[in-house]
């Protein structure tokens, strides 16, 4: 027989997976969930006057793909290609349509863990990017991890807003 005054442990929030990558010298993540598969990179196919941030476009098993400069999304100047760069291919979706984007990183780290309780809100400022694109500010082994909103970060409106400033501006 049980006693009347056990009760079950309230449940715990699961850890949540995200894929860890460095830009410059900042580590981001973002969830494993909206990522595709990631590729070596090997070159992109430039589109004249293109935003900064569009590297340019691959062919992706015969669709093409718009490849976005992490760093220079970021504002800073456009990663420099080594050995590790790779592209890290997302879905979004965006006004009821899904996209395929890639995303040119300097390298990829690791598929982590990360409890619920282990993420903190974006800070308030001082931030050296926007704080809308931050989901959140992971913990891990003493130090945190940038957890973008990739669907903030790459949004295709404000892209298309950031190249018809750019186009006006010549």
């Amino acid at each position: 027989m049980r006693p009347a005054t056990m009760q079950s442990a309230p449940p715990k929030a699961e850890p949540t997976q995200y894929l860890t990558f460095s830009s410059g010298s900042e580590t981001f993540a973002i969830g494993i969930l909206g990522v595709k598969e990631i590729i070596e990179y090997a070159g992109v196919t430039e589109v004249p006057m293109m935003s900064e941030c569009v590297r340019g476009v691959i062919n992706l098993r015969g669709a093409v793909v718009t490849v976005m400069d992490l760093a220079a999304r970021f504002g800073r100047p456009r990663a420099t290609i080594g050995k590790r760069s790779c592209v890290i291919i997302v879905e979004l979706e965006e006004a009821g349509e899904q996209h395929v984007v890639g995303i040119l990183v300097d390298s990829v780290s690791a598929v982590l863990e990360i409890a619920a309780e282990d993420i903190e809100p974006p800070p308030g400022f001082g931030a050296r990017i926007r704080t809308e694109f931050i989901a959140g500010m992971g913990k891990v082994k003493d130090k945190f991890v940038i957890l973008l909103d990739v669907a903030r970060v790459f949004s295709i409106e404000e892209i298309a807003l950031l190249q018809a400033a750019g186009a006006g501006a010549e």
